[in-house]
């Protein structure tokens, strides 16, 4: 009896796991996008006293305030948490294309990520945004999560405990934290909820996706601590990393959570319901134009009506992933055509949308839109009528620009542009390119608009008199105009309270019509700029409304007066309009007290929330910043991980058993621009002892990597002897030597070249272990080597490309393709080539994937089995169906007949240097979120498939057939069946599979299970 088997353990899959966890790097990845590295920046450090400040020379300035501000939250989240941490670091970038490229996060960043606190260092990291109050908020609400952090680390369990609480505990505890319970946006959240009767419980908070954890997580603890005090929010907090969070809120508040949601959602009604009292419903706002989609996740944002107010623009989401920008006709809101996107264009890496709208030109033929780059943004005008990009202005030296505004003549735009972190307005002509600077000073200046003579832009800014940059306070945004000709600026502050923006002139350019939140209800007024008479347009029970509270939501026709407008209604966005005679508005008595609908229930509660207090203090904990140090940034390296030690055992199967183990360590330095991964394997003997070092470096546009690895791999078989008295161990060992280099150059975030070389050294030894029938060993015995020893070479070139999206179990929406040539040369000489293509059909929420796939060795050794194990067709992960377990002694005897050679044709047909596969399925979500899945359980999301696989297997010798053989011979075989892809937690996605392979006539199904995403 002979039983044979494989041994070998894998630290590369492991210390692969470890070095996409921290970076995604392109040499790293088969598929997947790319995080380029645009611009190479010269980072410093500012050190303050409980800080290291991580910036480059052209955001010095914000810097240095930035970490005024570090300290006054320190000082507040130190007495808030009753806890201490010596150093932390802060990632600061200038803007947020310069943000989207750090390494400090491996993940893909988006225009809608505003910071980052990542678990290897609790590092944090996050662009500026020309806004000194938002950065403010953005700071305070990441340090918390370094405190959130800090105090798990120093508990039992650790970090694992915190990652068992509920995002709307953890999120919203830092949104309140930071933003106090003020806050108009939260409140039009709950608003909304609270007059539709579908305010969350905390279960639903906890396990739907649909309720927002940032809105309504902050609502919660708001009142929480507004009820027992904001200490109970950090006891709360303390608690549930120990015992969960219910047994957390239950010993620290004396009530379940069924409880507390009760109570919750019954103030909030009784906060909020009374104040809708004849205030104009969301869908009555106006006339309708672009109504909110019954699917869950579509929006509509920033309407721009034509000059003409025939038309408009505006950024929806028609599916699950990406923002587009639409015309639709600005009175029946009929969709006339997509203008771009993201995929439309191969030159753009995004479009901006969240705190930028369009601008048409004045004849209403053309647009102008914000596109992201080469790792900055650039006005992009497109015509209307055929939707090509006709001009491309990039204003060096400003990395961000958002809220583009086209002159009456047509031949300047305004913009808000920033540099070096700072926001100010700008002027481009467009004939000529050259720009002119408006403002220049750390005042924000947004959102500009022309006046109709072109003589005047308004704008957003916080020049109002709570702004003092000693004190670090910061004013509302205000109203502004400034002279285009002598730069002279005015501010109106029509309110005492509450934000004004997004101004836009009436066609007579004697009104500004502008959005504030002033009695904490967002709505549209006019301001009379003559007399300052103010008049209310809208009276709604939610808001007018974008994603942010400062996002553009207003577009005033300059010829018709034309208003059209996107309300916040059912968690969504829809744009209404009003005809100018509707926009003369209902006069407003200024200078009045009114009660600020923004204040989260319970209400204000004067000396018992601490929150409210620090927040209204911005003096306690503030450094002045005097004895910060500046010092120079040396990359060194230090430990960033250890991967989980594994043990592995294989019991049973065409294998026998086999054991093996690795721990893998993962360094790198703070901007994770450079690491060092090592993975070790211990698999038996001193001489069975394997691993690999791996060096990358992500600081360029050309990525790198060095890699070397000496890795064992045992086969063998035993056999029985000596009448069945011992059994021989025969076991043979081979022994791979590799050192290797490789580089990547991504031309853009969806499409690379890759380039790498090794040199291999393969070396083989064999050994006899015998043993008694106890399983007692008599003796050891060394066989020699059954081969020479083998030394070659390899290149490659690769020529990738990625724009799918992937959902839960796989990708179901874009294309990726790989073509990649391999030569070999030494001891063996042969060429790989591949081409690896898939496409995804997206047709909600059905997807239709097909893959086309070969792979094949070329050349003179080519077809060297001896040295080099064949292709294997029934590979599960290609093709399902003909796995080799599957394969019984009855098919290969059956098979015997179809000519090929060996004792088992039916597996032999399988075997080959080149294959080509083809695969369709149809992609099912059953279980998912509501946005995407048939039943909505997010717990473990499943997706059905059926599929049909199709492949051949073929040597140098042979001429690929493309027929069906029935009998074991080569040719087409062919499988189909039914997928079931569950994903386990976010961990693993398992996949259950029952193929009819139809070449195979003695099996009707064949039935699997393995570890690995779809294709």
């Amino acid at each position: 009896m002979t039983r044979s088997f494989l041994r070998s353990a894998a630290p590369l899959a492991l210390l692969g796991a470890l070095l996409c966890g921290a970076a995604e790097t392109a040499t790293a990845q088969y598929f997947g996008r790319n995080k380029v590295q645009y611009e190479k920046f010269d980072f410093r450090i500012l050190r303050t006293p409980h800080f290291d400040e991580y910036f480059y020379p052209a955001e010095s300035l914000v810097v240095h305030d930035a970490g005024r501000m570090a300290e006054r939250w320190y000082a507040r989240h130190s007495d808030m948490f009753r806890h201490t941490f010596d150093r932390k670091s802060l990632v600061f970038y200038a803007d947020q294309p310069d943000f989207q490229q750090t390494n400090v996060v491996g993940d893909e960043l988006t225009e809608g990520t505003g910071g980052v606190t990542e678990g290897l260092r609790t590092r944090v990291v996050m662009p500026f945004t020309g806004i000194y109050a938002d950065n403010d908020h953005v700071l305070g609400h990441e340090l918390v999560h370094v405190f959130q952090y800090s105090v798990a680390e120093a508990g039992p369990g650790g970090l694992a405990r915190l990652n068992t609480l509920p995002l709307w505990l953890i999120e919203g505890m830092a949104e309140y934290f930071s933003l106090g319970r003020d806050n108009a946006l939260t409140a039009m959240w709950l608003r909304d909820a609270a007059e539709r009767d579908r305010l969350p419980t905390i279960k639903q908070l906890t396990t739907d996706p649909r309720f927002f954890p940032y809105r309504y997580g902050q609502a919660l603890w708001a009142y929480v601590g507004g009820r027992w005090g904001d200490r109970a929010v950090v006891d709360v907090y303390r608690t549930s990393l120990r015992m969960g969070f219910e047994e957390g809120i239950r010993r620290v508040l004396g009530v379940t959570t069924d409880s507390l949601s009760k109570d919750w959602i019954a103030a909030t009604r009784r906060a909020y319901l009374p104040a809708l009292e004849g205030r104009t419903r969301p869908n009555a706002a106006g006339d309708p134009v672009v109504q909110a989609s019954k699917k869950a996740g579509d929006m509509n944002l920033a309407p721009t009506v034509s000059p003409d107010g025939k038309l408009v623009a505006f950024y929806a989401r028609r599916g699950l992933f990406e923002i587009e920008l639409f015309v639709a006709d600005a009175v029946t809101g009929r969709v006339i055509k997509k203008l771009a996107g993201p995929t439309s264009n191969s030159h753009f890496d995004a479009i901006t949308f969240i705190s930028s709208s369009g601008a048409w030109s004045p004849n209403s033929d053309k647009f102008a839109f914000i596109a992201q780059v080469e790792g900055d943004h650039e006005i992009a005008i497109l015509d209307v009528a055929s939707t090509n990009i006709e001009q491309r202005l990039r204003v060096p030296g400003v990395g961000a620009i958002s809220n583009i505004a086209w002159s009456p003549d047509g031949k300047t735009i305004a913009f808000s542009g920033q540099s070096g972190g700072l926001s100010d307005l700008y002027l481009v002509d467009r004939a000529a390119g050259s720009v002119r600077q408006l403002t220049s000073d750390r005042y924000a200046d947004i959102q500009p608009t022309w006046s109709p003579d072109g003589r005047t832009i308004a704008f957003s800014t916080d020049r109002g008199p709570q702004t003092d940059f000693t004190t670090m306070s910061f004013s509302p945004l205000q109203l502004a105009t400034i002279d285009v000709a002598t730069g002279r600026i005015s501010v109106f502050s029509p309110f005492s309270h509450g934000k004004h923006i997004n101004p836009q002139y009436s066609p007579d350019g004697q009104s500004l019509f502008f959005i504030s939140d002033q009695d904490g209800f967002a709505d549209v007024y006019r301001l009379q700029l003559a007399t300052g008479a103010v008049s209310r347009v809208t009276r709604l029970s939610t808001g007018v409304s974008g994603i942010t509270d400062i996002s553009p939501a207003l577009s005033v026709a300059p010829t018709t007066g034309r208003m059209l407008f996107s309300v916040f209604e059912d968690q969504g966005y829809a744009i209404y309009g009003l005809d100018s005679i509707r926009t003369h508005g209902e006069p407003v008595v200024l200078g009045t007290a009114v009660a600020s609908a923004a204040i989260l229930p319970p209400g204000d509660t004067p000396g018992r929330s601490t929150v409210t207090q620090y927040l209204r203090d911005p003096l306690t904990g503030l450094s002045a910043g005097t004895d910060f140090v500046m010092l120079p940034y040396h990359s060194s390296f230090s430990l960033d991980a250890i991967g989980q030690p594994t043990l592995g055992v294989s019991a049973g199967g065409p294998f026998g058993t086999g054991v093996a183990g690795g721990v893998s360590f993962l360094f790198g330095d703070q901007l994770s621009d450079k690491q060092i991964g090592v993975g070790i394997q211990a698999n038996g003997q001193l001489q069975d002892i394997g691993g690999q070092v791996i060096y990358q470096n992500l600081r360029n546009r050309w990525n790198y990597f060095a890699a070397l690895q000496h890795i064992p791999y045992i086969t063998g078989y035993a056999t029985i002897g000596n009448g069945g008295t011992t059994q021989d161990l025969v076991l043979t060992r081979i022994f791979v030597d590799q050192a290797s280099l490789g580089t990547a150059y991504p031309f853009s975030t969806t499409r690379r070249m890759e380039f790498s070389a090794s040199g291999t050294r393969l070396a083989y030894n064999t050994e006899i272990q015998s043993y008694d029938i106890f399983g007692n060993p008599i003796s050891r015995a060394s066989g020699g080597s059954p081969y020479p020893t083998s030394y070659y070479g390899t290149g490659s070139v690769a020529y990738v490309g990625d724009n799918s999206y992937s959902a839960f179990t796989n990708p179901i929406q874009g294309a990726r393709y790989r073509l990649e040539v391999s030569p070999t040369f030494g001891s063996l000489l042969y060429t790989s080539a591949l081409a690896d293509y898939r496409k995804y059909f997206f047709m909600r929420p059905l997807t239709l994937a097909f893959r086309g796939l070969h792979y094949g060795r070329y050349g003179r050794d080519s077809d060297d089995s001896t040295r080099m194990y064949p292709l294997f067709l029934g590979e599960e992960t290609i093709m399902r169906g003909y796995g080799y377990g599957s394969i019984t002694a009855e098919e290969c005897v059956a098979s015997q007949s179809s000519g090929l050679p060996g004792g088992c044709p039916a597996f032999s047909r399988l075997l080959g240097s080149r294959v080509g596969v083809f695969s369709a399925e149809l992609r099912i979500p059953l279980f998912g979120v509501p946005e995407y899945g048939l039943i909505n359980f997010p717990y473990l999301p499943l997706t059905l498939s059926p599929f049909f696989d199709a492949g051949e297997a073929w040597y140098k010798s042979d001429t690929p057939t493309f027929e069906f053989s029935q009998n074991g011979g080569r040719g087409i075989v062919t499988s189909a069946g039914l997928s079931a892809r569950v994903n386990l937690l976010g961990y693993a996605i398992l996949e259950f599979y029952a193929a009819r392979p139809f070449q195979r006539p003695t099996k009707q199904w064949v039935y699997g299970i393995q570890l690995a995403p779809g294709w």
